[in-house]
């Protein structure tokens, strides 16, 4: 289970790792999406209390009903605000430090060996603030802006963390790390990347909370998260040779960006899109 510890340790403010982190690391990648279920279960605690604090609906019956449709928008956004920086705060910010490296490599460089320069470079430019400010203001909108069926906005906040995480695990698997050393090189060793049980427990489990937790449209949102680690990796391929630790967490950033839209966009027109008998049943234990 050191692998396990390690990825909590690495991945959250949780002082979990095991005294020799560095051993375990190359185990670590696997239990990512874990982790990031663990960091949904963490929002989604904050924002059923929030439920029941501030909801008008005191009932919470029938379960199909209940909404937050009587929470005042400005109520809304301000929660949302809180629940990102509280998902920036008990990550430590890492992969929003590697998405802000990322914007001014690749958008801001010119030749390969400057965009690599650029990444190690501790200064920022305007493509990072740009780009920071930007996905932020997006994830916060994106946040209030899903759907008022409270299970359904629960279990989207269970998921997009643990889907960003497998899409930096897909990530590894699928693209060459660039650098000779680095915080990336911690999670290979030897022989490790001809050794695929990492990716095979990071699908497997990620499949399933997907399917659990959201039904058929956690399929399409495992999907999108795919289409994004992929689209991500093969961009920064292109441009540096390969990925680096930088570009693990700008794929992080931009998978939950995206999976948070698309959730809104797919329960637009029908709140009730996504359905969890698991949640159902574990929001009636709770009434």
């Amino acid at each position: 289970m050191n692998g396990l510890r390690s990825a909590i340790g690495f991945l959250t403010i949780l002082p979990l790792a095991p005294s020799r982190a560095n051993g375990s690391m190359a185990s670590a990648r696997g239990w990512f999406p874990f982790v990031g279920l663990l960091l949904g279960l963490i929002l989604a605690c904050a924002e059923i209390l929030t439920v029941f604090l501030f909801a008008t609906d005191s009932g919470y019956a029938p379960i199909g009903v209940v909404t937050y449709s009587d929470r005042p928008t400005p109520s809304a956004l301000l929660w949302s605000i809180i629940l990102v920086v509280l998902l920036v705060a008990i990550t430590r910010a890492l992969h929003l430090d590697g998405f802000i490296d990322s914007c001014d490599a690749l958008l801001g460089g010119f030749t390969r060996e400057r965009r690599l320069a650029i990444l190690r470079d501790p200064h920022v430019g305007a493509f990072a603030v740009t780009g920071v400010v930007c996905l932020l203001l997006v994830k916060v909108v994106a946040v209030a802006g899903l759907s008022n069926y409270a299970i359904g906005r629960v279990a989207v906040l269970l998921l997009f963390p643990c889907l960003s995480r497998w899409a930096m695990l897909l990530t590894m698997e699928l693209f060459p790390y660039v650098r000779s050393d680095g915080l990336g090189t911690a999670f290979f060793n030897a022989g490790s990347r001809g050794f695929r049980w990492q990716l095979i427990l990071g699908f497997v489990f990620t499949l399933v909370a997907s399917v659990a937790l959201a039904g058929a449209v956690g399929l399409i949102l495992f999907a999108a998260a795919c289409a994004v680690a992929w689209g991500i990796g093969a961009w920064a391929t292109r441009l540096l040779g390969g990925v680096t630790g930088d570009i693990y967490g700008a794929v992080n950033e931009v998978t939950e960006v995206a999976v948070l839209l698309l959730a809104v966009m797919l329960t637009v027109s029908s709140p009730f899109a996504i359905y969890s008998p698991l949640l159902e049943m574990l929001w009636s234990s709770l009434r």
